[in-house]
């Protein structure tokens, strides 16, 4: 999400090589491009304004080398850690050991 602006070639799984500007990458991986070159697997490259790039298709990102990887893996916000609760009842359901499966049976 923070290759904003920055070119980058992306190989997918089908063979496709998509090169192209960054405008956007969501917490799927869908990327989203501008000024696209895209080369299908033994087909010649075809030229667009914009094509998005769904995230499970995506084999790898090839990065320029001139990107600083260091200052980019450094997180801003540190995560904080969700507290848990200090009650003595266990959560959740607390059936125990086998129990409370299937449908019950029913008086006899």
């Amino acid at each position: 999400m923070k290759l904003n602006n920055e070119t980058v070639t992306i190989e997918l799984k089908n063979g496709t090589v998509v090169h192209g500007t960054i405008t956007g990458v969501d917490i799927s991986m869908n990327t989203h491009l501008k000024t696209v070159k895209l080369t299908l697997k033994g087909k010649n490259p075809v030229t667009l304004d914009h094509l998005s790039v769904r995230g499970n298709n995506i084999r790898y990102y090839i990065l320029p080398d001139s990107l600083n990887l260091e200052t980019l893996l450094v997180e801003e916000t540190p995560r904080v850690k969700p507290k848990k609760p200090t009650t003595g009842k266990p959560l959740g359901r607390g059936r125990g050991r086998g129990r409370g499966r299937g449908r019950g049976r029913g008086p006899r």
